[in-house]
């Protein structure tokens, strides 16, 4: 069995609409440790007969960075809190635990997907999936993602998008960088355009408490900037990408 039909028979054991409640309140077990540069750990959480896999990002196995402020799982938070409140469902369901088998840190719903997949994979695959990718190209430049490598786009069993990895997210003042430039130039989506308006005027408050009020200002401000240009920008330097790419 691989470690995907693994993840799969686990995640099946779960009740319907339990992998919140999982999340938020499962018994945490180690499985292994996943390459990063940061200390991330693969790990099951079971409630009695329920049970699932989830990635854990603890605050003690964060590698200091110049540029980045500690903080890299409450960023993983307020990513996935952005998502649901724009109604996009791009990010698995995140929380934060305080009971981590090493300390504080943010829990994330597994997503089973082919590894082989990724953002270079998926471009251009169909019609859906480009919109798909336009959406988080468009919920990048929101978060100001410093970060997203292909291998941070996966697509799961259903052929859905899913962005992963948002704790490089949110800084007010470090540039965008992105695999995600194939659209640079489009008009956006006036839905999502309108979608990401609301934020100019009011940050849900469920997401406010898990930002700064430097990076709640920051992404009121690229709301605007997002309204007035209607379109993605380009990246004028041809420099703009994170490394390794994948």
């Amino acid at each position: 069995m691989t470690a995907e039909d693994a993840a799969r028979e686990l995640l099946g054991a779960a009740r319907p609409g339990a992998e919140g409640e999982l999340l938020a309140s499962g018994e945490i077990l180690p499985i292994a440790r996943l390459v990063s540069s940061n200390q991330t750990f693969l790990v099951e959480i079971r409630d009695g007969q329920d049970a699932g896999w989830a990635v854990y990002k603890p605050v003690l196995g964060e590698r200091p960075l110049e540029d980045f402020p500690p903080g890299l799982h409450r960023r993983e938070r307020a990513a996935y809190l952005l998502s649901e409140s724009l109604g996009w469902g791009l990010v698995p369901e995140t929380v934060v635990r305080e009971d981590g088998p090493f300390g504080v840190g943010s829990l994330q719903r597994f997503v089973a997907a082919d590894p082989e997949e990724h953002y270079f994979t998926l471009l251009g695959r169909d019609p859906g999936t480009d919109d798909a990718l336009r959406r988080l190209a468009v919920f990048d430049l929101l978060v100001r993602n410093t970060d997203r490598k292909a291998g941070h786009v996966l697509l799961d069993d259903a052929e859905r998008i899913w962005g992963i990895d948002h704790g490089l997210c949110f800084h007010p003042h470090a540039p965008l960088r992105t695999v995600i430039w194939d659209f640079a130039g489009e008009a956006i989506d006036p839905g999502l355009v309108e979608d990401a308006a609301a934020l100019i005027d009011e940050v849900p408050a469920v997401l406010a408490a898990v930002l700064e009020p430097e990076e709640i200002r920051g992404l009121r401000g690229r709301a605007r900037f997002l309204l007035a240009a209607g379109a993605l920008p380009e990246d004028a330097t041809g420099m703009a990408f994170p490394w390794p790419l994948i």
